[in-house]
Protein backbone atom coordinates (compact mmCIF):
# COMPACT_ATOMS: atom_id res chain seq x y z
CA UNK A 1 0.00 0.00 0.00
CA UNK A 2 3.00 2.66 1.03
CA UNK A 3 4.49 1.70 -2.16
CA UNK A 4 1.05 2.19 -4.28
CA UNK A 5 0.64 5.82 -2.34
CA UNK A 6 4.39 6.64 -3.33
CA UNK A 7 3.33 6.15 -7.02
CA UNK A 8 0.73 7.88 -6.60
CA UNK A 9 1.86 11.18 -4.90
CA UNK A 10 4.85 11.38 -7.11
CA UNK A 11 2.29 11.08 -10.11
CA UNK A 12 0.65 14.27 -8.65
CA UNK A 13 3.60 16.12 -8.49
CA UNK A 14 4.60 15.64 -11.89
CA UNK A 15 1.20 16.64 -13.19
CA UNK A 16 -0.04 13.76 -14.93
CA UNK A 17 -3.62 13.95 -16.89
CA UNK A 18 -5.91 11.54 -17.15
CA UNK A 19 -8.59 11.82 -19.54
CA UNK A 20 -11.95 13.39 -19.19
CA UNK A 21 -14.65 11.89 -16.95
CA UNK A 22 -17.71 11.60 -18.64
CA UNK A 23 -19.54 13.21 -15.02
CA UNK A 24 -20.12 16.67 -16.83
CA UNK A 25 -22.42 17.63 -13.89
CA UNK A 26 -21.39 16.54 -10.13
CA UNK A 27 -23.52 18.00 -7.51
CA UNK A 28 -20.52 17.45 -5.24
CA UNK A 29 -18.39 20.09 -6.57
CA UNK A 30 -19.22 23.16 -4.45
CA UNK A 31 -19.38 26.75 -4.35
CA UNK A 32 -18.95 26.75 -0.45
CA UNK A 33 -17.13 24.01 0.62
CA UNK A 34 -18.44 21.65 2.51
CA UNK A 35 -17.55 21.32 6.81
CA UNK A 36 -17.45 17.69 7.40
CA UNK A 37 -16.92 16.60 10.52
CA UNK A 38 -14.12 13.81 10.55
CA UNK A 39 -15.66 11.08 13.32
CA UNK A 40 -18.19 13.56 14.20
CA UNK A 41 -15.70 16.03 14.88
CA UNK A 42 -13.20 13.74 17.24
CA UNK A 43 -11.19 16.73 18.59
CA UNK A 44 -14.19 18.90 19.76
CA UNK A 45 -16.94 15.75 20.69
CA UNK A 46 -16.24 11.62 21.18
CA UNK A 47 -15.35 9.74 18.14
CA UNK A 48 -18.51 8.53 15.76
CA UNK A 49 -21.22 8.69 18.51
CA UNK A 50 -24.49 9.71 18.42
CA UNK A 51 -23.71 12.85 20.55
CA UNK A 52 -20.89 14.29 18.17
CA UNK A 53 -22.94 13.32 14.86
CA UNK A 54 -25.29 15.47 16.75
CA UNK A 55 -23.34 18.54 18.25
CA UNK A 56 -21.59 18.90 15.02
CA UNK A 57 -23.88 19.95 13.30
CA UNK A 58 -25.27 22.21 15.49
CA UNK A 59 -22.08 24.25 15.80
CA UNK A 60 -21.99 24.36 11.71
CA UNK A 61 -20.87 21.08 10.18
CA UNK A 62 -22.31 20.46 6.69
CA UNK A 63 -21.75 16.77 6.43
CA UNK A 64 -20.90 13.89 8.37
CA UNK A 65 -17.75 11.40 8.09
CA UNK A 66 -17.83 7.96 9.76
CA UNK A 67 -16.02 4.78 9.62
CA UNK A 68 -17.49 0.99 9.41
CA UNK A 69 -16.89 -2.36 11.25
CA UNK A 70 -18.76 -5.34 11.07
CA UNK A 71 -19.78 -7.23 14.53
CA UNK A 72 -19.50 -10.76 15.60
CA UNK A 73 -23.60 -11.20 14.23
CA UNK A 74 -22.51 -9.32 10.83
CA UNK A 75 -24.12 -5.68 12.23
CA UNK A 76 -22.99 -2.71 10.57
CA UNK A 77 -21.47 -0.40 13.31
CA UNK A 78 -19.87 2.86 13.55
CA UNK A 79 -16.31 2.99 14.88
CA UNK A 80 -13.09 4.41 13.60
CA UNK A 81 -10.35 1.54 14.89
CA UNK A 82 -10.48 -2.21 13.95
CA UNK A 83 -10.52 -2.29 17.77
CA UNK A 84 -12.26 -0.48 20.86
CA UNK A 85 -9.56 -0.20 22.83
CA UNK A 86 -8.70 3.77 22.30
CA UNK A 87 -12.32 5.04 22.69
CA UNK A 88 -14.21 3.19 24.93
CA UNK A 89 -13.60 1.20 28.28
CA UNK A 90 -13.54 -2.38 26.32
CA UNK A 91 -11.20 -4.35 24.60
CA UNK A 92 -10.90 -6.73 21.66
CA UNK A 93 -11.81 -6.30 17.87
CA UNK A 94 -15.33 -4.67 16.86
CA UNK A 95 -15.72 -8.29 14.79
CA UNK A 96 -15.03 -10.13 18.43
CA UNK A 97 -17.79 -8.46 19.45
CA UNK A 98 -21.92 -9.16 19.30
CA UNK A 99 -23.90 -5.80 19.13
CA UNK A 100 -25.50 -6.21 22.33
CA UNK A 101 -21.39 -6.63 23.57
CA UNK A 102 -20.62 -3.31 21.83
CA UNK A 103 -23.84 -1.91 23.31
CA UNK A 104 -22.58 -1.73 27.57
CA UNK A 105 -19.37 -0.04 26.05
CA UNK A 106 -18.70 3.43 26.78
CA UNK A 107 -18.25 5.48 23.70
CA UNK A 108 -17.03 8.37 25.06
CA UNK A 109 -14.84 6.76 27.93
CA UNK A 110 -11.34 8.04 26.74
CA UNK A 111 -12.48 11.30 25.02
CA UNK A 112 -10.94 14.77 26.75
CA UNK A 113 -10.74 16.76 24.00
CA UNK A 114 -8.29 19.14 22.32
CA UNK A 115 -4.97 17.76 20.70
CA UNK A 116 -4.59 13.81 21.46
CA UNK A 117 -8.48 13.39 22.79
CA UNK A 118 -7.78 10.11 23.88
CA UNK A 119 -5.13 9.99 25.78
CA UNK A 120 -5.47 7.21 28.74
CA UNK A 121 -2.99 8.90 31.18
CA UNK A 122 -4.90 11.98 32.19
CA UNK A 123 -6.64 12.46 35.31
CA UNK A 124 -10.20 10.94 35.86
CA UNK A 125 -11.79 14.44 35.96
CA UNK A 126 -10.14 14.95 32.65
CA UNK A 127 -12.74 12.07 30.87
CA UNK A 128 -15.85 14.49 31.75
CA UNK A 129 -18.45 12.79 29.90
CA UNK A 130 -17.20 9.32 30.92
CA UNK A 131 -19.76 7.37 32.77
CA UNK A 132 -23.07 8.94 30.71
CA UNK A 133 -23.06 6.03 28.34
CA UNK A 134 -23.47 3.49 31.27
CA UNK A 135 -25.97 5.74 33.41
CA UNK A 136 -23.30 6.80 36.16
CA UNK A 137 -23.06 10.09 34.88
CA UNK A 138 -26.18 12.31 33.51
CA UNK A 139 -26.28 13.08 30.19
CA UNK A 140 -25.96 16.37 28.69
CA UNK A 141 -29.72 18.19 28.36
CA UNK A 142 -31.59 16.73 25.26
CA UNK A 143 -29.47 13.95 25.24
CA UNK A 144 -29.61 10.37 26.32
CA UNK A 145 -27.18 7.63 27.54
CA UNK A 146 -27.67 6.14 24.01
CA UNK A 147 -26.37 8.63 22.40
CA UNK A 148 -22.77 7.82 23.75
CA UNK A 149 -22.36 4.24 23.21
CA UNK A 150 -21.34 2.40 19.75
CA UNK A 151 -24.08 3.19 17.27
CA UNK A 152 -24.82 1.34 14.01
CA UNK A 153 -25.24 2.69 10.63
CA UNK A 154 -28.54 2.32 10.09
CA UNK A 155 -28.96 4.35 13.30
CA UNK A 156 -27.46 7.40 12.11
CA UNK A 157 -28.96 6.82 8.69
CA UNK A 158 -32.41 7.29 10.50
CA UNK A 159 -31.28 10.04 12.98
CA UNK A 160 -29.51 12.60 10.03
CA UNK A 161 -31.92 11.49 7.03
CA UNK A 162 -30.63 14.64 4.98
CA UNK A 163 -27.09 14.59 6.47
CA UNK A 164 -24.40 13.79 3.84
CA UNK A 165 -22.86 11.60 5.12
CA UNK A 166 -19.55 9.97 4.56
CA UNK A 167 -18.68 5.84 4.97
CA UNK A 168 -15.03 4.80 4.78
CA UNK A 169 -15.01 0.93 4.88
CA UNK A 170 -12.32 -0.52 7.41
CA UNK A 171 -10.87 -3.93 8.19
CA UNK A 172 -11.36 -6.33 10.93
CA UNK A 173 -8.08 -6.92 12.53
CA UNK A 174 -4.65 -5.20 12.60
CA UNK A 175 -3.79 -7.39 10.17
CA UNK A 176 -5.50 -5.38 7.54
CA UNK A 177 -5.87 -7.94 4.83
CA UNK A 178 -7.71 -7.48 1.59
CA UNK A 179 -10.26 -10.11 2.33
CA UNK A 180 -10.90 -8.33 5.83
CA UNK A 181 -12.18 -5.43 3.89
CA UNK A 182 -14.17 -7.39 1.29
CA UNK A 183 -16.32 -9.06 3.95
CA UNK A 184 -17.50 -5.72 5.26
CA UNK A 185 -17.61 -4.21 1.78
CA UNK A 186 -20.39 -7.37 1.72
CA UNK A 187 -21.84 -6.32 5.13
CA UNK A 188 -22.00 -2.33 4.46
CA UNK A 189 -23.50 -3.27 0.74
CA UNK A 190 -26.16 -5.69 1.99
CA UNK A 191 -27.47 -2.83 4.66
CA UNK A 192 -27.50 0.01 1.73
CA UNK A 193 -28.93 -1.87 -0.95
CA UNK A 194 -32.16 -0.81 -0.67
CA UNK A 195 -31.98 2.93 0.41
CA UNK A 196 -33.12 5.79 -1.68
CA UNK A 197 -30.99 7.88 -0.32
CA UNK A 198 -27.96 9.30 -3.11
CA UNK A 199 -26.68 12.07 -1.10
CA UNK A 200 -23.89 9.34 0.56
CA UNK A 201 -20.01 8.62 -0.34
CA UNK A 202 -18.29 5.09 0.32
CA UNK A 203 -14.68 5.53 0.31
CA UNK A 204 -12.09 2.61 1.37
CA UNK A 205 -7.85 2.35 1.21
CA UNK A 206 -8.30 -1.04 -0.49
CA UNK A 207 -9.80 -0.02 -4.10
CA UNK A 208 -10.87 -3.74 -4.17
CA UNK A 209 -13.90 -2.91 -0.91
CA UNK A 210 -14.53 0.48 -3.42
CA UNK A 211 -14.79 -1.91 -6.31
CA UNK A 212 -16.76 -4.48 -4.51
CA UNK A 213 -19.23 -2.41 -2.76
CA UNK A 214 -20.01 -0.79 -6.62
CA UNK A 215 -20.29 -3.78 -7.87
CA UNK A 216 -22.96 -4.73 -5.42
CA UNK A 217 -24.65 -1.24 -5.29
CA UNK A 218 -24.04 0.70 -8.30
CA UNK A 219 -26.54 3.42 -7.06
CA UNK A 220 -24.37 4.62 -4.27
CA UNK A 221 -21.49 7.32 -5.28
CA UNK A 222 -17.88 6.38 -4.36
CA UNK A 223 -14.89 7.58 -4.14
CA UNK A 224 -11.77 5.60 -5.19
CA UNK A 225 -9.03 4.04 -3.22
CA UNK A 226 -5.08 3.84 -3.21
CA UNK A 227 -5.43 1.94 -6.72
CA UNK A 228 -7.87 4.15 -8.57
CA UNK A 229 -6.48 7.30 -7.28
CA UNK A 230 -3.38 6.00 -9.20
CA UNK A 231 -5.10 4.60 -12.70
CA UNK A 232 -6.04 8.36 -12.88
CA UNK A 233 -2.89 9.73 -12.05
CA UNK A 234 -1.27 7.66 -14.48
CA UNK A 235 -3.26 9.07 -17.28
CA UNK A 236 -6.57 7.92 -19.77
CA UNK A 237 -7.62 5.11 -17.01
CA UNK A 238 -10.57 5.42 -14.86
CA UNK A 239 -10.03 6.15 -11.20
CA UNK A 240 -13.29 3.66 -10.94
CA UNK A 241 -16.96 3.34 -11.88
CA UNK A 242 -19.42 5.41 -9.76
CA UNK A 243 -16.50 7.98 -8.90
CA UNK A 244 -16.98 11.38 -7.70
CA UNK A 245 -14.64 12.62 -5.42
CA UNK A 246 -11.36 11.91 -4.84
CA UNK A 247 -11.00 11.96 -0.99
CA UNK A 248 -6.65 12.89 -0.62
CA UNK A 249 -4.33 14.60 2.27
CA UNK A 250 -2.26 17.74 2.25
CA UNK A 251 0.67 16.28 1.89
CA UNK A 252 2.54 12.38 2.17
CA UNK A 253 6.11 12.21 2.96
CA UNK A 254 8.12 9.90 0.87
CA UNK A 255 11.55 9.13 1.94
CA UNK A 256 13.20 12.47 3.19
CA UNK A 257 10.97 14.18 1.17
CA UNK A 258 7.32 15.61 1.52
CA UNK A 259 5.46 15.69 -1.52
CA UNK A 260 2.31 17.94 -2.37
CA UNK A 261 -0.61 16.13 -3.25
CA UNK A 262 -3.22 18.93 -2.19
CA UNK A 263 -2.43 21.70 -4.67
CA UNK A 264 -4.44 24.32 -6.24
CA UNK A 265 -3.80 22.89 -9.88
CA UNK A 266 -4.28 19.24 -9.04
CA UNK A 267 -8.14 20.86 -7.33
CA UNK A 268 -8.64 22.32 -10.98
CA UNK A 269 -7.90 19.25 -12.78
CA UNK A 270 -9.98 17.01 -10.72
CA UNK A 271 -12.52 19.82 -11.67
CA UNK A 272 -12.25 20.11 -14.83
CA UNK A 273 -12.30 16.43 -15.32
CA UNK A 274 -15.74 15.84 -13.14
CA UNK A 275 -14.99 14.86 -9.68
CA UNK A 276 -15.37 16.63 -6.46
CA UNK A 277 -11.85 17.29 -3.87
CA UNK A 278 -12.30 16.15 -0.60
CA UNK A 279 -9.06 16.97 2.12
CA UNK A 280 -8.48 14.81 5.00
CA UNK A 281 -6.47 16.04 7.69
CA UNK A 282 -5.44 13.26 9.82
CA UNK A 283 -1.88 13.55 9.08
CA UNK A 284 -0.99 17.32 8.37
CA UNK A 285 -2.40 18.72 11.55
CA UNK A 286 -5.32 21.24 11.40
CA UNK A 287 -4.68 25.25 12.04
CA UNK A 288 -6.88 28.71 10.66
CA UNK A 289 -3.94 28.93 8.07
CA UNK A 290 -4.21 25.34 6.78
CA UNK A 291 -7.89 26.16 6.84
CA UNK A 292 -7.16 28.96 4.63
CA UNK A 293 -4.50 27.39 2.17
CA UNK A 294 -7.14 24.97 1.42
CA UNK A 295 -9.59 26.91 0.80
CA UNK A 296 -8.00 29.08 -1.52
CA UNK A 297 -7.14 26.01 -3.41
CA UNK A 298 -10.62 25.72 -4.59
CA UNK A 299 -11.24 22.11 -2.22
CA UNK A 300 -14.89 21.13 -1.81
CA UNK A 301 -15.12 20.01 1.40
CA UNK A 302 -12.50 19.37 4.27
CA UNK A 303 -12.57 16.63 6.89
CA UNK A 304 -11.89 18.33 10.16
CA UNK A 305 -11.61 16.97 13.68
CA UNK A 306 -12.46 20.64 14.11
CA UNK A 307 -16.32 21.28 12.57
CA UNK A 308 -16.68 24.14 15.25
CA UNK A 309 -13.64 26.53 14.56
CA UNK A 310 -13.46 25.32 11.16
CA UNK A 311 -17.68 26.57 10.67
CA UNK A 312 -16.08 29.88 12.44
CA UNK A 313 -13.35 30.28 9.83
CA UNK A 314 -16.02 29.71 7.00
CA UNK A 315 -17.77 32.23 8.48
CA UNK A 316 -14.85 35.22 8.62
CA UNK A 317 -14.42 34.56 4.57
CA UNK A 318 -17.79 34.99 3.76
Amino acid sequence: MRALLAVTTALLVAGWVGSVSDAATNPWIEKTPLDIAHQGGEDEFPSNTMYAFERSLQVGADMLELDVGVTKDGQVVVMHDTTVDRTTNGHGTVASFTLNQLRKLDAAYWFAGGSNAYRHDRARSAYRLRGVATGKRRPPKGFTAADFRVPTLKEVMSAFPHTPINVEIKGRTKAEALDEYLTNADALARTLKSTKRRDLIVVSFKQEAVDRFHQLVPALPVAPGIGGAANWLLGGKSPGDGVVAFQLPITYVLGQQTLQITTKDNVARAHREGYAWHTWLSDDGESPAIWGSLLDMGVDGVMTAKPKAFAALLRQRR
